[in-house]
């Protein structure tokens, strides 16, 4: 008997995505609310309680309130927004060597942020070995095409905005209070919360994430090559994260580096730039691919027991 797949949300930038990579799979049904009827929440109540696993593609309180309708132990969730990041098992397989087991047996899963994907996958490693202290003062700064903030920002940028306004970066979240920064904290072991500075750009999607790391910060004093190799070994044998190689010349394009270069991927690239004394740990990635969408399909294989990287571009 094939799983019953229901996605709440359907209609959203993420939701849509996921139908997408749903649609080419033969192996699962796919359940579809009418869309007249996405409101309903006694339709809605009916669908995710039939459903065995249902994608969350909503806002906080709606996909809140999605929960609280499902009475049927046997539904398993993915949620892709902020509600639950920091209570519900974190949806990031790579993140140490318990994380996949723990996401296969969850009943319920959440999918990280973009941003945050970007910031954990750099930092994470470096904190659990001990080389940047969980005290340390950490700064980020992430450059992201407009897809992610959803329909209203697509729209501003492709319909409202002049070619003059939309073609200027746009610096966001500067009272410091990002939405994702609980989990950049939490998942990573922070002490204190990153000083996160997001910018969205005139383009579709694609995101870079930099993480500045001078000498002063870090625990143990290494180089930005013995960083890349720390990187490098801690993530060998991942299908969908590959740390460049040290220098990434090559791997550049006139010396600049291309924010899209894991669009239509569920890939997450991971750059190391810097000398003796300064590091800059670098993570780009789709920001509806690993960044939403196709982490919440990589989530899924593995809840379901199947291959991981089923229906999924490397």
């Amino acid at each position: 008997m094939k799983c019953k797949v229901f996605v709440d949300g359907q209609e959203g930038t993420t939701g849509l995505k996921i139908h997408d990579y749903l649609s080419k799979r033969t192996d699962l049904e796919v359940m579809k609310i009418p869309s007249e009827s996405r409101k309903d929440s006694e339709v809605r109540r009916a669908f995710l309680n039939e459903a065995d696993l249902v994608f969350l593609c909503l806002p906080d309180p709606a996909a809140k309130e999605a929960v609280s309708l499902i009475t049927n132990p046997k539904t398993r969730v993915i949620d892709a927004s902020t509600a639950h990041r920091t209570v519900w098992t974190y949806g990031f397989p790579e993140l140490n060597p318990a994380q996949r087991d723990q996401i296969r047996s969850s009943a319920r899963v959440s999918v990280p942020g973009c941003h945050a994907t970007g910031f954990v996958a750099a930092l994470y490693p470096l904190v659990r070995e001990g080389i940047v202290p969980a005290d340390a003062p950490i700064t980020c700064h992430s450059l992201t095409g407009y897809s992610g903030g959803g329909k209203s920002l697509i729209q501003k940028f492709e319909q409202q905005y002049g070619r003059d306004k939309a073609r200027v970066p746009k610096p966001y979240a500067l009272k410091l209070q990002h939405k994702h920064l609980p989990e950049m904290q939490k998942i990573v072991g922070l002490a204190a919360p990153p000083v996160f500075s997001p910018i969205v750009a005139d383009f579709y999607k694609g995101m870079a994430v930099f993480v500045p790391l001078p000498l002063a910060v870090m625990q143990k004093k290494l180089s930005a090559g013995e960083v890349r190799e720390v990187l490098h070994a801690y993530y060998a044998g991942e299908k969908f994260i590959r740390v460049m190689p040290y220098e990434a010349d090559a791997y550049l394009e006139d010396g600049y580096l291309d924010i899209a270069g894991c669009n239509d991927t569920n890939r997450l690239d991971i750059f190391v730039f810097g000398h003796a004394s300064q590091v800059m740990v670098v993570s780009r990635l789709d920001n509806l691919g690993k960044g939403a969408s196709g982490a919440a399909i990589q989530n899924m294989n593995i809840m379901l027991g199947l291959d991981e990287d089923l229906g999924l571009s490397v």
